[in-house]
């Protein structure tokens, strides 16, 4: 093999290894390359109950009201389209004391977006929640977990915190609600042998519009509130509660 043979070879190496370094970076949950997110502090016994895509017909007023039987607070983050045509819903959420995030205004790849994009999903989701509640909103999650540079910068800018995960039981897929549950439980044990705190993504509706099917999502975390509540060691907490 000669000298340029070899060169192309590792300029071809170093490119697929670059671009899967991007992936990474933009795609994974868990990865702090492109800058920092809120996953989970060190306590195995703080579980955030967390829910995307809301609010939902029907679904997300039963989910409070399993909330509210097991006296949990869980973490909503909210459409803003669907916000803005079910305020009713979103004062709900908040009445009942839960934390209202941001998820864009109608559930972009960010990571593929233009700035200008990205700030308008950002900034008009944070503007229609805010005057819904009246009250501030200072957390976001990427629709999918994608982000670029320019998403934190413009998250900086509006003073919101990008959150992830790092439990994800894909509840989106038809399953019932007892195999949601057990991939949730198992991903927590995980995580307590981690000595990480669980961050969970559920789904309250759907990206493809209102009147999502997700009532299996309802009966999973009745289920799982359920067995935790047994343990007294175990918190359910809101993911402001780990921000110093």
């Amino acid at each position: 093999m000669n000298v340029a043979t070899i060169t192309t070879a590792a300029a071809a190496i170093t490119t697929v290894g670059l671009a899967g370094l991007c992936t990474y970076a933009t795609l994974s949950a868990q990865s702090q390359l492109f800058g920092r997110v809120l996953i989970a502090p060190r306590n195995p016994n703080e579980i955030a109950l967390t829910y995307d895509d809301g609010p939902n017909d029907i679904v997300t007023e039963r989910l409070l009201d399993v909330l509210a039987s097991h006296n949990a607070r869980a973490t909503f983050f909210l459409i803003g389209n669907y916000a803005r045509q079910r305020p009713q819903i979103v004062r709900a959420i908040a009445a009942s004391g839960h934390l209202i995030g941001n998820h864009t205004m109608t559930h972009p790849w960010l990571a593929w977006q233009s700035s200008t994009r990205i700030r308008e999903e950002l900034a008009t989701c944070n503007a229609v929640l805010e005057d819904t509640i009246g009250g501030a909103v200072r957390f976001f999650r990427p629709p999918h977990g994608a982000r670029r540079p320019a998403v934190f910068h413009i998250a900086r800018e509006l003073n919101l915190t990008p959150v992830q995960w790092n439990v994800l039981p894909k509840d989106w897929e038809p399953d019932t609600p007892q195999n949601i549950a057990d991939r949730t439980i198992r991903s927590i044990s995980r995580n307590q042998q981690q000595k990480r705190s669980s961050n969970i993504v559920l789904h309250d509706g759907g990206q493809a519009g209102l009147g999502q099917p997700r009532l299996p999502t309802v009966e999973a975390t009745d289920l799982l509130l359920q067995k935790y509540s047994r343990d007294t060691a175990i918190k359910f907490v809101t993911i402001d509660s780990w921000v110093q």
